[in-house]
């Protein structure tokens, strides 16, 4: 069986081909355009957790695949048992990035077909999956549509991290809102946040709307303050990792800094996110789990030395935005304006 999901923008990122799942090694752009594939859920978790693909939603379409990819080894080594046989599969690729919820919300939509399959799992399951990742296009294209109305009378925006096809199934939850905007007529400049430590904004954001003619300007994350107090970005769009039951958000480190400043230069912050990156079931942000990586990715740059030999580093991968300092939160289930625990329950379910 093969299956290319098409997606409405020119970066295809995950791709199920044939028999097996290929992904766009996202570690070694803008220099390479380079696709690995993947035959077991044990290389797939292993490829989420060295970010070869990353992104909250696009983490779980990828875990989705792997599921399959799972459940395929799990039947050849046990038709009966199957179930049983995965189960370790399953926890790796659980266990391969904490923080996206996205991945556990796949993993259990996956989970939730089992008891109803009779014999080969794999067709169910596959089936299953394409449905995951064509169902993330299209969110991103009516969230596109949600999200560019907003900001319809603004010039300039600034993103942060990567939130486009290479983080999704395909066009973006971000920006998917400033590809929108671009179409639409109503969008001059992205700004695009370098993203320290993997520089997610520089090598893949500028890279990306590049690929779409869509007009960036790469700044140093420290520059972002300095940008809105010039007072010509009017908006600040970003997307989420997860999203607690009362709006707070986590996403990419440096997001909070970002709605901070927007606050005290007034200006809006929208924050752009499918439906399963809602984790109703935590209260706050402080309940998130926040992932910590290793120090080299502060210590060094494209493998060199930045930094002292033997000094500390501290890497958190994401930071919590309070809902507070959030304006807007789109979905493609609507829009919510000044979230909250109320407002966000009623939209989410």
């Amino acid at each position: 069986m093969s299956a290319e999901i098409s997606s409405p923008d020119t970066v295809r990122p995950i791709i199920w081909h044939d028999d097996r799942l290929r992904l766009l090694d996202q570690r070694l752009l803008p220099g390479m355009v380079e696709y690995l594939d993947f035959g077991n859920a044990a290389d797939v978790a292993k490829a989420i957790n060295q970010m070869v693909v990353r992104g909250a939603p696009a983490i779980g379409i990828t875990a989705a695949y792997g599921v399959v990819l799972a459940a395929r080894a799990a039947y050849r080594k046990d038709p009966e048992e199957w179930r049983t046989a995965l189960q370790s599969d399953l926890d790796t690729l659980a266990q391969s990035r904490p923080t996206a919820v996205n991945l556990h919300w796949a993993l259990q939509r996956m989970q939730s077909l089992f008891n109803k399959i009779k014999g080969n799992p794999e067709p169910a399951l596959l089936r299953e999956a394409l449905t995951i990742h064509e169902e993330d296009i299209a969110a991103n294209r009516h969230m596109g549509a949600l999200g560019a109305a907003l900001i319809a009378d603004c010039r300039q925006v600034l993103t942060h991290c990567n939130t486009g096809s290479l983080a999704t199934g395909g066009y973006g939850t971000a920006l998917g809102v400033i590809r929108s905007a671009w179409q639409a007529g109503t969008l001059e400049m992205v700004y695009a946040s370098e993203t320290r430590p993997w520089l997610q904004g520089a090598r893949l954001t500028a890279w990306e709307l590049q690929q779409d003619n869509i007009p960036v300007t790469l700044i140093a994350d420290s520059a972002a303050g300095f940008l809105l107090s010039r007072g010509k970005v009017k908006w600040v769009v970003v997307g989420a990792d997860r999203i607690a039951a009362n709006g707070d958000i986590a996403n990419k480190i440096g997001t909070y800094g970002l709605a901070v400043a927007a606050r005290h230069h007034g200006v809006q912050m929208m924050v752009v996110a499918p439906a399963s990156t809602f984790d109703l079931q935590t209260m706050t942000g402080a309940d998130i789990p926040i992932e910590d990586r290793g120090p080299d990715e502060i210590l060094r740059c494209a493998g060199k030395p930045t930094a002292p030999e033997g000094i500390a580093a501290w890497n958190p991968v994401f930071d919590i935005t309070p809902a507070a300092l959030i304006d807007v939160i789109v979905t493609e289930k609507g829009v919510i304006h000044r979230p909250d625990r109320h407002k966000i329950a009623a939209i989410i379910q």
